[in-house]
């Protein structure tokens, strides 16, 4: 598009993460400005699982997590042998959640982002209902083949939107590393950039 960038048509089918199931199709329109800035992107999807369902499940979810009787600390997941121990795998299914807000932020025509492990992971105890963690996370930029880490805070309450606030380690691009108050970002018009979080 002339003096606005390229816009991608797209057609792809979901499945649920957990269990591999059809989870609906989609239809994407995907457009990278001319300015560096993050893709304009509209989807939209038929969803094979009814709303109620997926309600559910994200409750069983939520309530495995909740009822810890200890906040969850853990490094490397997956291990070297790319293993997720299954009481882990809830806290990594939120990694993959979280840091793919990182990735349409950071994506361009050109770079793509894969996240390849959570270096670490730690829950935060809070006083109201939302589950609160501090992840650090590695993420594969394609095609450089660098390894971007990334501090991720993620807060989630089902039934909400996932809200992520992070900043990723300087790298060659110059690109802006930290969140701000973008729409899903748990930062505030007043929030720092930064690792102060």
């Amino acid at each position: 598009i002339p003096e606005s960038g390229h816009k991608y048509y797209l057609q792809f089918s979901t499945e649920d993460y957990r269990t591999g199931e059809d989870a609906g199709n989609c239809l994407a329109t995907v457009l990278y400005p001319k300015k560096k800035s993050r893709p304009v992107v509209s989807i939209k999807c038929s969803h094979t699982k009814d709303q109620k369902e997926i309600q559910e499940e994200d409750n069983k979810f939520y309530q495995r997590i909740r009822h810890q009787s200890k906040p969850i600390t853990a490094n490397n997941i997956p291990d070297s042998y790319g293993n997720i121990e299954p009481a882990l795998e809830p806290v990594w299914a939120l990694a993959v959640a979280g840091s793919s807000s990182i990735m349409w932020e950071k994506s361009t025509e050109t770079l793509g982002y894969f996240l390849a492990q959570v270096k670490s992971v730690r829950q935060w105890i809070r006083k109201d209902d939302f589950i609160e963690f501090d992840y650090t996370v590695l993420l594969h930029e394609i095609p450089t083949q660098e390894i971007i880490s990334c501090h991720m805070r993620l807060t989630w309450l089902p039934g909400q939107p996932l809200k992520v606030k992070h900043f990723c380690a300087s790298e060659p691009h110059g690109a802006d590393q930290g969140s701000g108050a973008e729409s899903g970002s748990a930062a505030g018009p007043s929030a720092e950039k930064g690792a102060s979080f």
